[in-house]
């Protein structure tokens, strides 16, 4: 691992010198190799699942470890997506004459080296590879070892695409061992990492926070809401209410608990109700809930904050807007939260009132990806209010120094 350091510190320097143009290029080559050998890596995945399933791994957990034909088009694509965003390093802004003479701005740099530590998906490889590579970071990549084998084929790719265009091999670095002992090891190197980038389950990311000698980029878990205004638009909230919670169940911008002004509960839930039921998901609500959804399994104070990565949906009914905020406050994780609403009034009071990264209107909280944002991907999602906040794309993994430019001046 020191190693692999070192070699990271001196691609790092390379990288940041690097021309946009050959940046794009290594993007480019690598959406190609990932295309071209699209059977290798179905089958280098198809391994990784039989291990997978021998482990009892559960089935949200091997969604994510699966690679169709489809994710792997994804990652192309949005490797694709990442060589036309425009490149941030070098970028200078803010450019003032100060009354001394001097001119005062800042410029975009890269953060160096990025150790990004994950589990489960093998898309995450080639996003984050491509990422810090657009950044002008170097990167060293420490996957699950339930993902060893597809990370691996992954790996391959990006090392071809590195070599055909003359940039550091270690630009890119996949860690090729199971040893948990490596992530410890990694968690260490403040020599030679510049941020660390955890994705995963909650264990994992607290783990990380607890341990890491080197600052994180992270959020721990996905605890996201969504509050049907007392004058939602029924249709509206059917839509955003339900795409919401089942669009996919595994993801961290799943919303876990719905919230419903007691205005329009009788009549928006038996509606929605009977589409989640109908969808196979099991509800759980509060009182005044279950009043209007018999049977339903009570809501306990474990369930509001709880991340469930699964068919499963609490719900509560409120008083309105401030009740919505109040518990929000009090149970989310400041990821995504949206209101359903045709209020202009108390749609903006949710935006400006509700502390999460993402803060949506009349829209589901699916959309808090880096894709949707056009970052073209993500490396991850913030919720920490330092530095990066949010979905995490080439911006995130650049800081800003100052810059002055003057002419022989001198201070008096």
């Amino acid at each position: 691992m020191t190693e692999m350091g070192r070699q990271a510190r001196a691609a790092a320097v390379e990288m940041a010198r690097a021309p946009t143009a050959a940046k794009n290029n290594v993007l480019a080559a690598m959406a190609d190799s990932l295309e071209r050998t699209r059977a290798d890596l179905r089958k280098a995945n198809a391994r990784d699942l039989e291990a997978g399933q021998a482990r009892g791994l559960d089935e949200a957990l091997l969604d994510r470890l699966a690679l169709t034909d489809a994710r792997i088009i994804a990652m192309a694509e949005g490797l694709r997506e990442i060589a036309k965003l425009p490149d941030p390093v070098g970028e200078i802004s803010d450019m003032a004459y100060r009354p001394s003479g001097i001119q005062v701005g800042r410029m975009r740099v890269p953060l160096g080296v990025v150790g990004i530590i994950y589990e489960s998906r093998p898309n995450v490889t080639a996003d984050a590879a491509g990422l810090c590579l657009k950044s002008g970071n170097a990167a060293i990549l420490r996957g699950g070892s339930e993902a060893i084998y597809s990370n691996q084929a992954i790996a391959t790719c990006i090392r071809e695409a590195l070599a055909e265009n003359d940039l550091p091999a270690n630009a890119v670095q996949v860690v090729a061992t199971t040893d948990r002992a490596a992530v410890g090891e990694l968690l260490r190197m403040k020599e030679y990492v510049d941020i660390i980038v955890p994705r995963g389950g909650q264990g994992l990311i607290e783990r990380v926070s607890r341990e890491s000698l080197v600052p994180v980029i992270k959020h721990l878990h996905g605890v996201c809401h969504v509050f049907i205004d007392g004058e939602a638009d029924h249709d509206k909230a059917l839509a955003v209410a339900f795409n919401a919670k089942t669009q996919r169940y595994g993801t961290c911008n799943t919303m876990e608990t719905l919230l419903v002004a007691r205005d329009i509960a009788d009549e928006i839930l038996p509606a929605l109700g009977a589409k989640y039921q109908e969808a196979g998901v099991e509800l759980r609500g509060c009182q005044e809930t279950r009043d209007i959804l018999p049977g339903i399994t009570v809501a306990s104070e474990e369930d509001w904050q709880t991340e469930y990565l699964a068919p499963i949906l609490s719900i509560r009914v409120v008083g309105g807007l401030d009740e919505a905020i109040a518990h929000i406050r009090a149970y989310g994780s400041s990821h995504t939260d949206a209101i359903v609403t045709e209020s202009f009034t108390r749609a903006q009071r949710f935006l400006h009132e509700v502390d999460s990264s993402s803060v949506m209107v009349n829209a589901s909280t699916r959309f808090a990806d880096g894709f949707e944002y056009g970052l073209g991907a993500e490396i991850g999602i913030s919720t920490d209010k330092l530095h990066a906040r949010g979905p995490v794309g080439l911006e995130g993994l650049t800081s800003q120094k100052y810059i002055v430019v003057g002419d022989g001046h001198i201070r008096i």
